[in-house]
């Protein structure tokens, strides 16, 4: 089965959720705890008849939900389908799906040699061995952010750990208004729209990504 790309998921019109590192996101919001356990025992149900799981986070103001097909690796047609099911079941319930501060956080750091670094941090994290050409380490869970390491020369000083903060597209503009006026700069939009690189007042950076310009 293969993975869709984003902007095959843009095309999708999937009204209240977007696309972020490699997978689908929405937030309900709830009126009270009860509601929200409602919404997550109706999708549990769903999830049970048509053997495909989401990952659901209930707050008690919201329930999260991040979809994708952990066999493919990604994002496939029948995370689309469970999606569709899940906003039919919210508005039956009277209750409204939005991406709207949505983020998910990656970080990245900046090596010379990934390889040298890399099975320190899946070691101290306790972490699964990942492919050994891989670029990433990762929490099974999805409970913590994914390390990545990207390449760096070794002058100093330089930089080590950058956050990569993944938004929606419509999401770039006001946080990147917000940052400006809260004293930070902005260093490079050269890769936009795959992604800005900002900086706070001290010269730390972080970069806004999104799905847009990538395969």
């Amino acid at each position: 089965m293969g993975t869709l790309t984003g902007a095959q998921i843009a095309d999708a019109g999937l009204d209240g959720w977007t696309f972020l590192l490699g997978t689908l996101h929405t937030r309900i919001r709830t009126p009270n705890f009860a509601a929200g356990l409602a919404l997550v025992a109706a999708v549990g149900a769903e999830a049970e008849r048509v053997d495909h799981h989401p990952d659901l986070d209930l707050r008690y103001t919201h329930v999260d939900v991040r979809l994708w097909s952990h066999d493919a690796g990604g994002v496939t047609g029948r995370d689309l389908r469970l999606a569709r099911t899940i906003t039919a079941l919210a508005a039956e319930a009277g209750l409204a799906l939005s991406y709207a501060g949505l983020s998910r956080l990656e970080l990245a750091l900046d090596s010379p040699e990934h390889a040298a670094v890399a099975p320190f941090w899946r070691a101290v994290l306790a972490w699964d061995q990942a492919r050994p050409d891989d670029d990433e380490v990762r929490d099974p869970a999805g409970a913590l952010p994914t390390i990545w390491f990207q390449g760096s020369g070794r002058d100093e000083p330089r930089q080590r750990w950058h956050p990569d903060v993944w938004v929606d597209p419509a999401e770039v503009t006001p946080r990147m208004e917000a940052a400006l006026a809260a004293g930070g700069s902005l260093v490079s939009d050269a890769e936009a729209p795959n992604f800005w690189v900002l900086a706070d007042p001290d010269g730390n950076r972080v970069c806004l990504c999104t799905w847009q310009g990538r395969g």
